[in-house]
């Protein structure tokens, strides 16, 4: 059993603190942000894994209750394989540390969905406000698309139930028809991609560990991956140059070709899409994606091992 513990250790710390740091250097997610993202999300779940597996052990090792629990439809051999029956001081240790990372995990990602919930729920109220009252005979129900009267030009899509596209009249007197057509696809790629709840889950991390290298990068990285994967669907369809000319206008009372930092993303996705970089060969994707799939399995691997290798 500690040979297990030692082993999930070692996977959590890889895969928590140098992994991200190397993939964050690496050039081909920009040429890629699907599979970049999906890799991205296989690490998180390896490192939850790990911390999940290594509780339970720990717990099974401390807590005879559990141990009879999990152990139960197990022969004695297996029970046998994982020498339960004498737990250090260090396993209680760190099971109490699992414990607690636990529900504190489960704290902070329920505490990102009431907020989140809370803030839609808001800015909800704020839109029916704001949206002009509809002739008498029409139904309630404004649909997926949603004009707002406003000077500045923008679009977003709002998540829910049911989910809301918004445009402003700003919008539509500064783009063209095709201009338009991209930036819609741009907010129905997030929506159909359901990005929205890879910004949840990054954001509630990297605020319930911000010292985790992981999820600090997983946050950073999945804002920045989300939107130039969007960036990809609409220039499919659109073509990248009008996309990023749509991109500009949207975007230039913001001051989207400036320098700050806050507004860098904008600069390099417009860069992005006047320069297309060249994709991954479909069998490179492929296999990238293949490897991220199985990469969570390791910590399943290393729990299992002893009980297998136990059966008969």
């Amino acid at each position: 059993m500690t040979y297990c513990l030692l082993l999930l250790s070692a996977v959590a710390v890889t895969a928590a603190v140098p992994v991200p740091r190397l993939l964050t250097r690496a050039k081909w997610p920009e040429r890629e942000p699907v599979v970049a993202l999906w890799v991205w999300q296989c690490l998180v779940a390896t490192v939850l894994l790990c911390c999940l597996t290594a509780l339970a052990l720990g717990a099974a090792a401390v807590f005879g209750t559990v141990r009879a629990q999990l152990f139960a439809p197990a022969p004695p051999a297996v029970t046998a394989a994982y020498d339960l029956s004498h737990a250090s001081p260090w396993t209680t240790v760190l099971t109490v540390l699992l414990a607690c990372g636990a529900a504190w995990t489960t704290a902070v990602l329920a505490r990102e969905l009431v907020e989140a919930r809370r803030r839609r729920a808001g800015a909800r109220a704020h839109l029916r406000d704001r949206a002009p009252d509809l002739p008498a005979g029409l139904p309630e129900g404004r649909g997926p698309l949603l004009v707002l009267e406003e000077e500045y030009p923008d679009a977003w899509w709002m998540p829910g139930s049911p989910p809301q596209l918004i445009v402003t009249t700003g919008a539509l007197q500064r783009l063209t028809d095709h201009q338009l057509d991209a930036v819609l696809t741009h907010e129905r790629g997030h929506a159909r991609a359901r990005h929205d709840w890879l910004l949840h889950l990054s954001a509630a991390l990297a605020a319930g560990f911000p010292r985790v290298p992981l999820f600090a990068h997983f946050c950073e990285q999945t804002h920045r991956l989300v939107e130039l994967s969007a960036d990809d669907t609409a220039s499919r369809r659109c073509g990248h140059l009008t996309t990023a000319l749509a991109l500009i206008e949207l975007n230039q009372h913001r001051g989207v070709l400036s320098c700050s930092s806050s507004h860098r993303l904008l600069g390099e996705r417009v860069d992005r899409l006047l320069e297309p970089p060249p994709r991954l060969g479909r069998r490179h994707r492929a296999l990238t994606t293949a490897a991220a799939s199985l990469v969570p399995l390791v910590p399943l691997l290393i729990t299992f091992a002893p009980g297998l290798t136990a059966l008969p």
